[in-house]
């Protein structure tokens, strides 16, 4: 008997009580749902007004996230327009890359002049210092730079006394100072040396660089804005050299090479005016010199041309 009961009404049971569960969450939630819409004043939210407060409830750290964002969907689900441009390309969270100088809390780093060559004209050489032997005087005498430029030079001038040697005349003096004493009371903003050729037949490659380059170091301490500019040692003609003295091409090669690593090209530069004045051989042309070493008046011209054309261009 209870067994074919429960076979009768099971059915209605089972329906009745999913009935009762099914109303009865329904109805919950659609309480619950009235509770939340009910601003703090008790008063019923109008529909519209949800997506407000939630918003004015998003913390801060997340206020720039889009309501597709923080939802994981895409951009435009939450049926607000989503701009074209956010939707080509989504922002990533990194910053974007600024230039040192446009960056926020820094510096622009202050960049190293450049070095540059060039054409200069006569003008260039009215701070110019020329320290050197007979040849440079030679410069002075018929480079028509003796109104411009300022020469302390000498014939027989050497790297071994190029600043005891009392060779500077000044204004209303008979006695002659030394070009020490003279760097002390003028200033330059270049200088240029041509001392070499009358250190041939004395010491090694290697003491004369040194002693050279001791000079170059004291001239940069008594004229720290000066340029210096380190000629290298004219050549001699091929058949001057030949002679089988001291006084040679080869020996003055090796010597120019040692001068050459004395630059470090920011303040102190190396000048070979040997191309201006050599011949395929590597000698002093003939016609341009009256006795194989010094060059005549009318070729001085092409020395000072390479000076114009290879001096180093200044602010």
């Amino acid at each position: 008997m209870t067994l074919r009961w429960w076979k009768k009404w099971s059915f209605v049971i089972i329906l009745g009580i999913t009935g009762i569960l099914y109303f009865t969450t329904d109805e919950s939630l659609m309480e619950m749902t009235r509770w939340e819409s009910v601003d703090p004043a008790g008063r019923e939210k109008p529909e519209g007004e949800w997506q407000l407060l939630e918003s004015e409830e998003t913390p801060d750290s997340v206020s720039g996230a889009s309501d597709a964002e923080e939802i994981g969907g895409e951009p435009g689900e939450s049926g607000e327009d989503v701009p074209a441009e956010e939707t080509e390309a989504p922002q990533t969270g990194e910053a974007e890359s600024l230039p040192v100088s446009e960056a926020a809390g820094t510096e622009s780093v202050p960049q190293e002049p450049q070095i540059r060559f060039g054409r200069v004209e006569d003008d260039y050489f009215s701070d110019a210092l020329f320290l050197g032997d007979s040849r440079t005087v030679g410069l002075y005498e018929y480079g028509e730079w003796e109104d411009i430029a300022t020469f302390y030079a000498s014939t027989g001038l050497t790297i071994y006394k190029l600043f005891d040697a009392q060779i500077v005349e000044l204004p209303g003096q008979k006695e002659k100072i030394t070009v020490e004493e003279a760097l002390q009371h003028q200033s330059f903003r270049k200088i240029y040396i041509m001392v070499g050729i009358n250190e041939m037949g004395r010491g090694t490659v290697e003491s004369f660089a040194e002693t050279y380059g001791e000079a170059v170091a004291h001239l940069q301490e008594l004229q720290p804005e000066a340029v210096i500019y380190i000629q290298a040692i004219l050549k001699v003609t091929t058949a001057r050299s030949e002679q089988g003295d001291y006084i040679n091409n080869e020996g003055i090669e090796a010597r120019n090479e040692a001068l050459s690593r004395l630059a470090d090209g920011e303040k102190v530069f190396y000048l070979d005016p040997n191309q201006a004045v050599c011949d395929e051989d590597g000698g002093l042309v003939p016609e341009y010199t009256f006795d194989g070493v010094h060059l005549k008046a009318k070729y001085i011209g092409l020395w000072k041309e390479f000076l114009k054309d290879n001096a180093v261009l200044l602010d």
